[in-house]
């Protein structure tokens, strides 16, 4: 059975009143958590359904009706419930209020063994104690500094803590509670969060939001450089672009692979998945061309891994993007991609070696 977005949770005689939908199809309809009514998967998934059903009230057998007009691009829902044919209630819902709502039925994350996976599993476990934070940071410091030098390995934290800062705002701005922050030596960061996304929207503004912040980090570093003249801004603003850039690759569990993956999720048709493909395949030549071969080989493993993963794009509860809200996020995704190429570029042609690193290895 299909991954479930819940629709819809109000109260029919004295206990709540269920809908769960899928794209594939699938509708069921819970009262006090018991199935009364389901619909199976089918190619429409949308549009005027009714379901009905008997419900026990005290000693009375109650004839329920439940009426629908779903749409999920861009999501509303529309609904009527009758018993005995008389309306008790009706209402409208939008995304906002599926972004808003806690899930009674907590969707269920198909785990995944990684490195990445396994640490943040550890830190969620010890993420009670203040003092992980403090002993993570410290070893970041000396990590970094063991490999740069201390006042760098400041810099570079700072641009770290920026980044997942990034993060913990459009978590706040979803009105998700937050753990705070925890710095990994040699893997950069984790901004946590006991409580689970809801909409691909809210994936692709969590997602993106760390990188623009490290976008806007770097900006506020190439700005001091130009009024200070001081190469460590230059750097600092290289470097930190770099980063950033690495983390909008397409690539789970990357940020650039979830922004990449609920773009392509969110779309129906084959027209999507093929614009998606023709999109990453110029992004690889566009490389390619700039000789930058890494970022070209890595955007295509990436863009091929979203593919293969394309077919079980219904199996999830998250809503899926409107047409707008895919266009809006690829325009975000790209920009943020080319100011941060940009960045890196234009310290490249400063003629200072350590300034042309980040180009080096984004050529290799």
């Amino acid at each position: 059975m299909d991954v479930q977005v819940q629709l819809l949770n109000i109260d029919c005689l004295g206990k709540p009143l269920r809908l769960e939908a899928s794209l594939a199809g699938w509708q069921a309809v819970y009262w006090d958590n018991a199935l009364v009514a389901q619909c199976p998967a089918s190619a429409d998934n949308q549009g005027q359904r009714s379901h009905q059903f008997q419900l026990q009230s005290g000693e009375q057998t109650l004839t329920i009706t439940l009426k629908i007009d779903l749409n999920w691009q861009p999501f509303s829902l529309s609904y009527q419930l009758y018993a005995q044919d008389k309306l008790v209630t009706e209402g409208q819902r939008n995304q906002h209020d599926i972004e808003q709502q806690t899930p009674v039925v907590a969707p269920v994350k198909v785990s995944q063994l990684s490195l990445v996976g396994l640490a943040s599993l550890g830190f969620k476990l010890l993420k009670s104690a203040k003092v992980i934070k403090v002993v993570l940071a410290g070893a970041s410091i000396a990590a970094y500094s063991w490999l740069f030098s201390f006042q760098f390995a400041l810099a570079l934290i700072a641009c770290l803590v920026f980044h997942e800062y990034g993060h913990i705002r459009a978590m706040k701005y979803f009105g998700m509670k937050t753990k705070g922050i925890y710095l990994i030596p040699f893997m950069g960061g984790l901004a946590l969060s006991d409580e689970k996304i809801n909409t691909r929207w809210q994936d692709v503004v969590i997602s993106i939001m760390g990188p623009t912040f490290g976008l806007l980090m770097s900006l506020l570093s190439l700005v001091a450089y130009w009024i200070t003249g001081n190469i460590f801004f230059a750097g600092l603003a290289s470097f930190n672009a770099l980063l950033n850039l690495f983390n909008l690759l397409p690539i789970l569990p990357l940020d650039g692979g979830h922004i990449l993956k609920s773009i392509s999720f969110s779309m129906n048709s084959i027209v999507g998945l093929a614009a998606c493909v023709i999109g990453a395949a110029i992004g690889v030549y566009i490389s390619y061309s700039l000789g930058l071969a890494l970022l070209g080989f890595l955007l295509l493993i990436g863009s091929v891994e979203i593919v293969f993963e394309w077919r079980s794009r219904h199996h999830s509860h998250l809503l899926p993007l409107d047409r707008y809200g895919q266009v809006f996020s690829a325009i975000w995704y790209l920009l943020t991609v080319g100011a941060l190429i940009a960045i890196i570029w234009y310290f490249a042609s400063s003629g200072d070696d350590i300034l042309a690193l980040p180009l080096k290895i984004l050529s290799s």
